[in-house]
């Protein structure tokens, strides 16, 4: 596959990387690197457009003629962002806030091309179950919470906390990838549909 025909993604996560190829895209990973710091009073939902937008034009500038896609996602509880844990408290402090309620997931995704932009937001709800002390340290001692937003990853051990989702399980991942090939399809390119030169499968 010549790169020039791949879809760039301005992420350095596999998950996005794979949801990607789950749409048989071949994909080639240039991470932006942008201040992820929200702006005082900004609204969760444009915290996450704002970054998808500013990582897939920081990238775009290098990559003329070629689709690039950004994305951002944020766990909202009551308004307030929640980002990665510091620590161990920390991510016990969040869990606890998070167990036996809903809260909002919030992923954006930026599509840019030759000046084109298409931007797209999904929201999807979560509840997660209660959660015993001895759980929370045996999920810390995992090491997968300690990158995650909210202290906690769906598509890996902290599944079994999720009780109930509505929206896109995609989207929680980090990528709605009913939203991104909408995206794709605006800027030409399908993926269910022959692709013109620079809309590539994998």
């Amino acid at each position: 596959m010549r790169e020039k025909n791949q879809i760039v993604l301005a992420s350095a996560s596999p998950r996005r990387r794979a949801l990607l190829a789950q749409l048989g895209l071949a994909v080639t990973v240039y991470p932006a690197t942008v201040d992820e710091t929200p702006a005082a009073g900004e609204p969760p939902t444009r915290y996450v457009e704002r970054l998808a937008r500013e990582k897939a034009l920081a990238v775009a500038a290098g990559h003329p003629g070629r689709i690039v896609l950004g994305a951002d996602t944020a766990v909202v509880l009551d308004g307030e962002l929640l980002g990665k844990p510091r620590d161990e408290r920390h991510a016990f402090d969040m869990l606890s806030r998070l167990m036996g309620r809903w809260h909002e997931v919030l992923t954006a995704v930026c599509a840019v091309r030759e000046g084109a932009r298409h931007e797209r937001v999904a929201a999807t709800r979560v509840r997660l179950r209660l959660i015993e002390p001895a759980e929370m340290a045996a999920y810390w001692a995992s090491g997968e919470p300690a990158d995650k937003a909210g202290a906690y990853a769906i598509q890996g051990l902290g599944a079994i906390f999720v009780e109930r989702i509505e929206g896109s399980y995609s989207a929680v991942m980090g990528l709605p990838l009913f939203e991104t090939a909408a995206l794709l399809a605006e800027l030409g390119c399908p993926v269910l549909a022959p692709r013109p030169d620079g809309c590539a499968s994998a």
